[in-house]
């Protein structure tokens, strides 16, 4: 890819507004744009944790297997997400799989030794990746204390409004939710059963709560989902 093309790629990413134009230019000379086709592993355990990655278009789930091989949802990633970042803080062989979902990812991808010469060079891109990890800590100890103190159908209320709040819109008094779940994956990421969540669903839409089918979600009622 030409270097005004991937200039144009990486434009998409907030996480490089604080980019000089140099290091904007020494970017695009260190990165690779890649594609891969839906539901293919971008990363598996056990492999070196020596690059990270950009996520510019599809979505990308982050996991990792039970003993008994039960996939386990640790987050879902959506455009401009950085994903993989885990050997900059000395990760040295992946623990978790990243996997597209259900369609083609884009994506570009840059060594994590390339990446932390450019934060010794920019202290607000610096700043930026340890909040972005600290809200990423943040996010994954809220999870676990909705595991260990929620019930399942509190859990998969939670996960709809917090999928509102990130990326919902709001269509008069509602709020709609595209996504590309599927029943199982919503298990998988609340840590209960796809029967569950059907059930859960279910009797929210006969409340007339939420409507939905299998691309997106509406939130009749934001305040009374509860």
């Amino acid at each position: 890819m030409a270097i005004q093309s991937k200039t144009a790629f990486l434009e998409h990413f907030p996480l490089f507004e604080t980019l000089t134009s140099e290091e904007k230019l020494r970017l695009t000379q260190m990165v690779e744009v890649k594609v891969k086709p839906r539901y293919t592993y971008i990363y598996l355990p056990g492999e070196a944790s020596d690059k990270i990655f950009f996520l510019s278009k599809g979505t990308v789930k982050i996991g990792t297997h039970s003993k008994d091989g039960k996939e386990i949802i640790k987050s879902v990633l959506h455009p401009t997400a950085m994903f993989g970042e885990m050997g900059i803080v000395g990760e040295d062989e992946r623990q978790d799989f990243a996997r597209a979902m259900g369609q083609e990812v884009h994506y570009c991808v840059l060594k994590v030794e390339d990446f932390k010469r450019l934060m010794r060079t920019n202290h607000q891109l610096s700043i930026k990746i340890l909040m972005l990890i600290g809200e990423r800590l943040r996010r994954a100890e809220n999870r676990l204390e909705s595991l260990i103190f929620k019930d399942a159908r509190t859990r998969i209320i939670d996960f709809l409004k917090d999928a509102a709040d990130q990326r919902g819109r709001r269509v008069g008094f509602e709020m709609l939710v595209k996504h590309s779940l599927t029943q199982q994956d919503i298990a998988n990421l609340t840590g209960t059963s796809r029967q569950t969540v059907t059930s859960v669903l279910n009797e929210l839409r006969k409340s007339n709560l939420i409507y939905f089918n299998r691309k997106s979600i509406l939130i009749r009622d934001m305040e009374s989902l509860v």
